[in-house]
């Protein structure tokens, strides 16, 4: 394809880094996004080895190490500060060829909102629908412009409003049935190693630490409970306080030194894998296509992904638009439904929707050989596109 005009709704990670590639490929990209200020859903984010290649492509490999955290270990204990294993994460990036950075998302929206430019990129402006008419596409946008392209990429997140065209009706989110808080500390002596993502597990609920560029621990805590809690953002210490009430030392600690009124708390929810991604000229990317529980990890490496097949397609294909967003989909629909499922699966087994499920898993968590949990999360690595 040559000489593509190309809008993408959404400047998130993968509207971004979308336009980033297709732009590289030669077309002229517009992106569009209904915030005027970009603020990303989440404090930190684990770019996996697959997410980490992909930006590797654009080029922005050494200004993501930059703000990456030095992640050279996995360590689950109990609530209680039992350790129930410790995984080497070497064998895993000699395995796949690559080291997995977990960053500040912030920083990472930065770094590709730099990277695209301001000059095609409008804040501000939310797109109230799409359609097609005479071999174009059409976005409609709620202050009155109809913007025409040879194609439009749908990266406006899982309350898509670009999904509803595609699929032919509107698909509302599942809720996960928990609900995540998360922010970002200082490293601090009180807290684990600077170098290790510690997880505390127990009740049917989590705590964890990740190091995030900045000497900073990206943190989340997780808790099954019923949808449409609220608490202001000024209690939310004191809502963890109360449902980590014993849990060892270190999440007390973290507790503490988190600031209540800069934590997210997000009620988590997915997407049923859907019949299709995309429609004639217009494709959809990311969470507006496959949202999934963050428990894999493999969220924003799944729409990093789609960035760099959506675009060897559109280069390599010369039949039509269609036909390339077509073999896009091709490429893509099993892989992240397959995802979307086992991140559901896991997420169940975490969070206590068969206790006695749960309760297996601590158990298999103080018996599981290192290299088993490095070999699953390769296989997910290798299996996609850049390997």
């Amino acid at each position: 394809m040559y000489d593509l005009n190309v809008v993408i709704i959404g400047a998130g990670i993968g509207g971004l880094s979308t336009g980033i590639a297709l732009r590289q490929a030669g077309y002229r990209v517009k992106v569009f996004e209904r915030t005027r200020e970009l603020r990303p859903a989440g404090a930190g984010i684990s770019l996996w080895s697959n997410g980490v290649k992909v930006l590797n492509a654009l080029g922005l490999g050494e200004e993501l190490a930059a703000l990456g955290g030095q992640m050279d270990w996995m360590e689950y204990l109990t609530h209680q500060g039992e350790l129930l294993n410790s995984i080497d994460l070497q064998p895993l990036i000699q395995q796949v060829g690559q080291r997995p950075y977990p960053v500040s998302r912030t920083d990472l929206q930065q770094m590709l909102r730099d990277a695209f430019g301001p000059e095609d990129l409008e804040l501000g402006v939310k797109c109230v629908g799409v359609e097609e008419r005479e071999g174009e596409a059409i976005a409609h946008l709620d202050d009155g412009r109809a913007v025409a392209a040879d194609l439009i990429i749908g990266a406006d997140g899982v309350h898509s409003t670009v999904r509803d065209y595609v699929v032919g009706k509107p698909v509302a989110p599942r809720y996960a049935d928990y609900v995540n808080w998360n922010g970002l500390v200082p490293f601090s002596d009180d807290l684990p190693s600077g170098n290790s993502w510690v997880i505390y597990v127990g009740e049917n609920k989590r705590a964890s630490m990740m190091p995030v560029g900045g000497d900073r621990f990206y943190f989340f805590f997780g808790a099954p409970m019923a949808q449409g809690t609220t608490v202001a953002p000024a209690d939310r210490r004191e809502e963890l306080a109360t449902l980590f009430q014993g849990w060892a030392e270190p999440v007390q600690n973290l507790i503490k030194h988190l600031n209540p009124l800069e934590t997210n708390r997000l009620e988590i929810g997915d997407l049923d894998p859907l019949d299709r991604l995309v429609r004639g000229r217009i494709a959809l990317l990311g969470d507006a296509g496959h949202a999934t529980t963050p428990t894999l990890g493999q969220g924003a490496c799944q729409a990093l992904e789609d960035a760099v097949i959506l675009t060897r397609y559109l280069v390599t294909t010369t039949i039509s638009v269609s036909d390339a967003l077509q073999r896009y989909e091709n490429a893509r629909k099993q892989r992240t439904a397959d995802l979307v499922l086992k991140a559901r699966k896991r997420t169940g087994t975490i969070y206590g929707k068969d206790p006695a499920a749960t309760e297996s898993w601590y158990q298999q968590l103080s018996q599981e050989v290192p290299s088993d949990v490095t070999g699953a999360i390769a296989d997910i690595i290798l299996t996609g596109p850049l390997g």
